[in-house]
């Protein structure tokens, strides 16, 4: 590995841990010309390139930047935290990998955004779903936002039945 201060390559490892998605090795070196300290991530390099097929039957390569610029659209101002922005596109990136083997529909994948939005926030979900469904009158999101608000608030003490197991 290339030293980032005096270009030279010669190192040593001198910690080494998973990151917490678990998806890359964090690694801290030491460069052994110059002696100072520098940190390397290692990940799966994806060999399959994902296509998605756009509703006009155009495909362009699979893109984490391009869904999270629209899910930034989405959440635009509400108290939605980076980090649940990042489990969205990482968690839809995987899925998608797992579900397709070359092209997935982009409808697919607004959908899945969709439904995770939901979950997060009424507003940015209302957001991002005006633009998925292509909503062209007043009464379509009249609609949509009648049936959040008809969703039931889940209660903080009640588990989840239908989502991951408890310790997972």
């Amino acid at each position: 590995m290339r030293c980032p201060y005096c270009e030279r390559d010669r190192d040593k490892v001198i910690d080494s841990r998973p990151t917490e998605a678990g998806d890359a090795i964090r690694r801290r070196r030491e460069c052994l010309a110059c002696r100072k300290r520098f940190t390397t991530f290692e990940r799966v390099e994806r060999t399959e390139r994902l296509m998605v097929v756009k509703r006009d039957g155009t495909r362009v390569p699979f893109s984490a930047e391009n869904l999270m610029r629209g899910i930034i659209a989405a959440c635009g101002k509400r108290p939605v935290p980076a980090s649940e922005k990042e489990r969205i596109v990482r968690e839809v990136e995987e899925e998608m990998h797992r579900e397709h083997d070359r092209e997935v529909p982009s409808l697919a994948i607004g959908k899945r955004v969709a439904d995770k939005l939901r979950a997060v926030d009424d507003v940015a979900y209302i957001r991002f779903a005006s633009e998925y469904y292509k909503f062209s009158t007043a009464g379509e999101f009249a609609r949509e936002i009648a049936e959040i608000a008809e969703r039931p608030v889940p209660d903080p003490k009640q588990p989840d039945l239908f989502g991951p197991p408890a310790g997972s």
